[in-house]
């Protein structure tokens, strides 16, 4: 997407007062603890990370998003641009154990990205795009809509991860938002079920390497309720999205759920223990919350940090 607009107040910070505040608002905010990682628990998080490698973020900034990375085993990241600086400036900041691997650049120039700790995850032998061959777009149809699918904006970015013995297929996706034309959201809703669909057939596959499927990433979802359009293109072929323990939206400035962790009760559903977002707007910045108004925080936060708040998900691994 389009860069926000770089804020035209000055503000700084010192990251150590701000780190201090992010770990004790995830220790001790009702509803908002995030687990310890363990050795016997698979900790992953959805981020879209806003414009990374285009807004002018500060060294600070970078501490600030290595801290939130640093509590997971590892994070799916959306809007990695094709300049790679801001992920490189994020990848310093975290210890030297996290690795990176990321797609080519599509849609708005962006990268999806897989940022894990190497000494927890392996990577294993399939990784690459979902990219249905033209020949199977006739497939991909709803009630209700005669437009045809004509492929994805960005292709779903699928790599598998093994951790303890347990093999995991992630999909890592940014579906295309357009706008709330009818259109749009027809061409979004095919996407979604493109997704779906190609999740149901891998874990079916007898030469699939694992049964296990989870996509995750920012489906622009506006409501996780049964009658939304892109919650029925996502679940219609059997996806299950877990409630969320903390209940609120990871859309810093709307109430919608766009982030999501989607996976099949019977195969990587008996693994799931629980999940969250992580409101990290609710700990950062209380003096520039006070000092001025609700659209100038909003406005500072999603330049120099995101307008999405990671969605994290548990699973046991033995």
């Amino acid at each position: 997407m389009p860069p926000f607009p770089e804020p035209t107040f000055d503000y700084s910070y010192d990251p150590t007062v701000e780190i201090t505040a992010l770990r004790q608002w995830r220790r001790t905010k009702p509803g908002r603890r995030i687990p310890n990682r363990r050795s016997d628990r698979l900790l992953v998080a959805t981020w879209n990370v806003a414009n990374l490698g285009v807004q002018k973020r500060t060294d600070a900034d970078h501490v600030l998003i290595a801290e939130i990375m640093r509590w997971f085993d590892l994070v799916a990241v959306q809007e990695t641009n094709d300049n790679l600086t801001g992920l490189r400036a994020v990848l310093a900041k975290l210890p030297r154990k996290y690795r990176a691997v990321f797609s080519d650049a599509a849609g708005n120039n962006e990268r999806m990205t897989f940022v894990y700790d190497a000494t927890k995850l392996s990577v294993g032998e399939e990784i690459g795009e979902v990219a249905p061959a033209p020949a199977a777009y006739r497939h991909i149809r709803l009630p209700g809509i005669t437009q045809k699918f004509t492929g994805f904006d960005r292709n779903p970015y699928v790599a598998t991860f093994t951790a303890d013995g347990f093999t995991v297929s992630l999909v890592n996706v940014h579906l295309y938002f357009g706008s709330d034309s009818t259109r749009d959201k027809n061409r979004r809703s095919l996407e979604t079920y493109a997704v779906a669909r190609w999740a149901d057939l891998r874990r079916r596959s007898p030469h699939a390497v694992t049964a296990d499927v989870v996509a995750l990433g920012d489906f622009n979802l506006p409501k996780a309720v049964p009658g939304d359009p892109i919650f029925e293109a996502l679940t219609s072929r059997g996806l299950h999205l877990p409630a969320h323990s903390t209940q609120i939206a990871s859309s810093i400035a709307t109430e919608s759920h766009y982030d999501q962790v989607a996976f099949f009760p019977g195969e990587t559903g008996e693994e799931f223990v629980t999940s969250g977002v992580f409101d990290f707007d609710g700990a950062v910045f209380a003096d520039l919350w006070r000092q001025r108004s609700k659209a100038d925080f909003e406005a500072y936060v999603r330049y120099h940090l995101s307008d999405h708040r990671p969605l994290w998900a548990q699973f046991r691994t033995g």
